[in-house]
């Protein structure tokens, strides 16, 4: 059985830099980590190995420094990983994002399973998971919170919504968003860490996935964000006086004044 699991490196700190020009972070200088949602995926994946025999692919789309996720990711289980690095994607909105990471998936031979996380912590959109099984035609469950079984070229898994859970079947290959109720991602061992160190990790970019260069980067982001900024606080908190039946009718008035009732 042979898994991708797609993961993305984010920052690890809310006190990040914005570019004024680009409107983009600012990532060299700060600590960064591996999303934590594709940590969850991670682990189902190597568990999934685990069970049925196989390996695990982890794949990311970023800048050279990404690298370090994937060896982190290889020391946790993972057995190979691909770094698909190119000035061409820079700039690239969810949906060209999910076009190139399509491309280098469809490269990768026999893929029974996609797992992704169900979103990344810094752009929060849940998007990329299902695009890139459009891209790829593939059957695609979402908010994935167990899998129950992947045999005979069919998976039964256990999807979270607001009333509970429903179970989902549904043909290989296939794509899932996974949740943090699915599993407790193991930390490296030090076995995995020397292997990390040792792997050889592939890079590929534009040329290699021959992609329409259109439809990356720039170029193919329909969607791009005008402004970044930290919302300042322009109203301060008042703490009304007297007794429990002045304080409410000194919040009625408050509240009436602002013509909120």
């Amino acid at each position: 059985m042979n898994i991708v699991v797609c993961l993305k490196q984010v920052p690890g700190t809310t006190r990040v830099n914005i570019n004024p020009e680009t409107n983009t972070l600012v990532r060299q200088g700060i600590e960064n980590i591996i999303n934590p949602f594709d940590s969850y995926a991670l682990e189902e994946g190597v568990r999934l190995k685990e069970r049925y025999e196989g390996k695990v692919t982890v794949i990311s789309m970023g800048p050279p420094q990404a690298e370090e996720a994937l060896r982190e990711a290889i020391s946790c289980g993972a057995d190979e990983a691909i770094l698909v690095c190119d000035g061409a994607f820079a700039g690239s909105d969810t949906l060209a994002t999910s076009y190139t990471l399509s491309r280098a998936i469809a490269r990768i031979e026999d893929c029974d399973l996609i797992i992704c996380g169900r979103q990344t912590i810094d752009g929060d959109t849940a998007q990329v998971g299902p695009e890139i099984a459009e891209f790829l035609n593939l059957p695609f469950v979402s908010y994935v919170s167990k899998v129950e079984a992947v045999e005979n070229g069919q998976m039964r898994v256990e999807r979270m919504i607001e009333e509970g859970h429903e179970v989902i079947e549904a043909p290989l290959p296939a794509l899932i968003t996974v949740t943090k109720e699915i599993n407790v991602p193991r930390l490296p061992s030090l076995r995995g860490i020397m292997k990390s160190k040792k792997a050889a990790i592939q890079t590929w970019g534009a040329e290699e996935l021959d992609v329409d260069e259109n439809r990356v980067g720039r170029n193919g982001s329909p969607t791009w964000v005008i402004k970044i900024f930290f919302p300042e606080r322009v109203h301060q908190g008042e703490v009304l006086e007297g007794s429990p039946e002045e304080k409410v009718e000194s919040l009625v008035d408050k509240l009436r004044d602002a013509k909120i009732i």
